[in-house]
């Protein structure tokens, strides 16, 4: 088993938890987030080894606290899955629903693992809340110091190429809340080609990249709380069938346009 050490004293611990920790309380996104869980949860399906490795990283834990999230899916292709969050409120929230899992409060710049101590790390949306590049390419080359050679990093973050990504990262957090359109500050991210170029940098062989969740967030997030709100379970699943029509585009040579989210699938040279 891989050792955990204690977080860092000087992660910022106490802002994020403050960001976070009173959405935790507020079920307005549960439609949206098993959309989101489901669009993930295909993703990674496909990704993953059929035989099951023996230490997986997951490096954060907001999809298990709002919702559903990936665990019950890498439990199907790990021995031992473990993950990590900055906030220790998502770690309480998602050990509440998932007691088995092995949890740990940690920046995953400087994770509290051996070296070479894990065979796959799971990281969706996780690096695109930092503040720059630069910790971006710092978290990559943590991620790579603690798996083993061969291992596989299985990578998911908001889309820069995506018009209204671009434009929501250029607004002011402020003005983006008072609309109701963010909860929290969206970090730096890239585009697929420089999303490569990191991942390579720090040490990876990419061997796909691609772009998912490509309905429009900032029109379809709204329109899940209401139905959410106000549809009888025939509607939201109704309306689930239909956000998921949305992934056909995935197809498309304007993936990378529609896409929210784009993911490599690398390995540790």
């Amino acid at each position: 088993m891989p050792a955990l050490r204690p977080v860092n004293d000087d992660s910022p611990v106490a802002t994020w938890d403050g960001l976070v920790a009173p959405l935790l309380k507020e079920p307005a996104e549960a439609l949206w987030r098993a959309h989101s869980d489901a669009v993930n949860a295909e993703l990674m399906a496909r990704w993953l080894p059929r035989e099951p490795c023996g230490h997986l990283l997951k490096t954060d834990l907001y999809d298990e606290a709002m919702g559903e999230g990936l665990y019950p899916l890498l439990g199907l292709h790990a021995q031992h899955v473990i993950a990590v969050d900055l906030a220790g409120s998502v770690v309480a929230a998602a050990l509440a629903r998932y007691p088995q899992l092995l949890a740990a409060q940690a920046d995953v710049r400087r994770l509290p693992f051996d070296r070479e101590s894990l065979e796959i790390v799971v990281s969706n949306s996780t690096l695109d809340h930092f503040e720059s590049r630069r910790d971006i390419g710092a978290a990559l080359r943590e991620l790579h110091r603690v798996m083993k050679p061969g291992g596989l990093l299985l990578l998911t973050m908001d889309n820069l190429t995506n018009p209204l990504v671009a434009l929501r990262n250029a607004l002011p957090y402020g003005l983006l809340r008072r609309l109701g359109l963010i909860s929290y500050p969206a970090g730096a991210t890239c585009g697929p080609r420089q999303l490569e170029r990191l991942v390579q940098q720090a040490g990876f062989e990419v061997t796909e990249t691609v772009a998912v969740l490509h309905c429009p967030r900032v029109l379809l997030v709204p329109m899940a709380r209401r139905v959410q709100r106000h549809g009888a379970a025939a509607d939201r699943a109704r309306f689930l069938r239909r956000l998921l029509a949305w992934e056909r585009l995935a197809r498309l040579p304007t993936r990378y346009v529609t896409g929210c989210f784009v993911g490599v699938h690398a390995r540790k040279l």
